[in-house]
């Protein structure tokens, strides 16, 4: 019984927090519309999310890139159609796992840096000192972090769609005997210009979502170093889900109808 009653406290709580953090979404785009920006902290985080998250997602991107090739050049090579290595391996980048990937990267770092540094002032009354100061938590806090996740993850996303391409081309070249030339090509005949703007559009999307879920859960957090413990993990796990959840909409959005490729 006792389990039962805490899931159950455990599931209120995280919808309450999530009704928390739509009200703080609506709260920072009036401030932001409004001008109340403090550009040091928003350099600061950009700095953050953009290079210090650059390894890890360049890493994630090569091996991604490589080990679909392997799975799909294999099979493409052997129903004769090896050319068209280049450009499917191209579309699912660009489409998906380019800017899904790179969020997971982002949400899994700084998201749970924001949840357990905003926590860590929520416990320790700093929260409470801005208001003392009149300082906004919401412009001192949490816009520069929207604005960061915001404006880095879409370039992030970019130099992993390159990073992921020159994995897929090395893997096809050295393993399969599809050249560099043949892969280019195909990749350019089936990308679009939609395609680009769409992988941006989801990376902005994402990287709104991360900020605001990491800061929401940050700034409700309660219950000394356990809590934010708790608040950092269920913190990530909500920005994962809102972004898996966010994507199916985003591409069932963006790309319905019959494909548009040419192939010639």
């Amino acid at each position: 019984m006792p389990r039962k009653i805490d899931a159950a406290s455990g599931l209120s709580l995280w919808f309450q927090r999530l009704g928390a953090a739509g009200l703080l979404a609506g709260q920072t785009f009036l401030h932001i519309l409004n001008g109340k920006i403090h550009r040091r902290n928003t350099l600061e985080q950009m700095s953050i999310v953009g290079p210090e998250s650059l390894t890890i997602a360049l890493i994630t991107a090569a091996f991604v890139g490589m080990v679909f090739t392997i799975q799909v050049a294999r099979e493409f090579i052997f129903f004769g159609a090896g050319s068209f290595v280049g450009g499917v391996l191209s579309l699912a980048l660009t489409r998906e796992l380019a800017p899904v990937l790179t969020a997971v990267v982002v949400a899994g770092r700084v998201g749970s840096a924001f949840a357990a540094e905003i926590g860590t002032m929520r416990v320790t009354e700093q929260i409470d000192a801005l208001y003392i100061l009149k300082t906004d938590p919401i412009d001192y806090l949490v816009i520069p972090r929207v604005i960061a996740c915001s404006l880095m993850l879409p370039l992030l996303t970019i130099i992993s769609l390159v990073t992921g391409l020159l994995g897929g081309l090395l893997i096809s070249d050295s393993l399969y005997g599809v050249s560099y030339s043949l892969f280019l090509q195909s990749a350019q005949n089936f990308l679009q210009t939609w395609d680009l703007i769409s992988s941006m559009l989801k990376s902005l999307i994402f990287g709104i979502l991360i900020a605001i879920i990491g800061c929401s859960w940050g700034l409700t957090t309660t219950g000394g170093a356990k809590g934010v413990g708790q608040s950092t993990t269920t913190a990530v796990v909500t920005s994962l889900l809102a972004i898996f959840v966010a994507n199916f909409f985003l591409s069932w959005l963006m790309f319905q109808g019959t494909g548009n490729v040419e192939i010639g």
